[in-house]
């Protein structure tokens, strides 16, 4: 085994172990905590590739937009500290039905298509180049996951709004009744 592979197999363990903690501890703001360590060692992984570019859209993007918005959110509601309801069983059965799922769909493809760990060409990282195809719509552009991602910030903008906002108390405020 050569440091290379060291090296991918420990950013991997580290993604895969940050994950799994965000995902099954019961405290939401060390969840968002786990969520951002997990989302900088897939930065790591693409500074492993050497796609900086890449890696440093998954900073700004995933790390400074989505996980700093959540956290924001979380202390807003001043619930940092509580934990969050212990999942039903129903939801652990979907749950681990949709990772089965999800893995077997995933496996599926790459025994289908192959993985090529040994590229013949390095990556082209130019930053102009890597624009153009971003915005075009072409055979090998990727406007459609460009604007996916635009979507996914709107939706975690409005996951933290539903975080954030206070329930509902049932009581009903006067502001213009007059005390007798």
């Amino acid at each position: 085994m050569n440091t290379s592979t060291i090296i991918f197999y420990t950013i991997a363990v580290l993604i895969l172990g940050a994950a799994l903690l965000a995902v099954t501890t019961l405290k939401i703001f060390r969840s968002a905590i786990w969520l951002l360590f997990s989302l900088v060692g897939i930065a790591a992984l693409y500074f492993w590739m050497q796609v900086e570019f890449i890696a440093a859209i998954q900073i700004v993007v995933y790390v400074g937009g989505i996980v700093i918005l959540i956290i924001f959110s979380i202390f807003l509601t001043q619930q940092s500290g509580k934990e969050m309801a212990k999942p039903t069983a129903s939801k652990i059965i979907f749950s681990a039905l949709a990772a089965i799922l999800g893995t077997a769909f995933t496996y599926n493809l790459i025994n289908h298509y192959g993985f090529n760990s040994v590229s013949a060409q390095p990556f082209n990282t130019n930053v102009s180049e890597i624009g153009t195809q971003m915005l075009s719509t072409t055979a090998h552009g990727f406007i459609l996951p460009f604007e996916v991602v635009s979507m996914l910030l709107l939706a975690a903008m409005v996951g933290c709004i539903v975080i954030a906002m206070k329930p509902n108390t049932g009581t009903i405020v006067h502001l213009n009744k007059k005390e007798d």
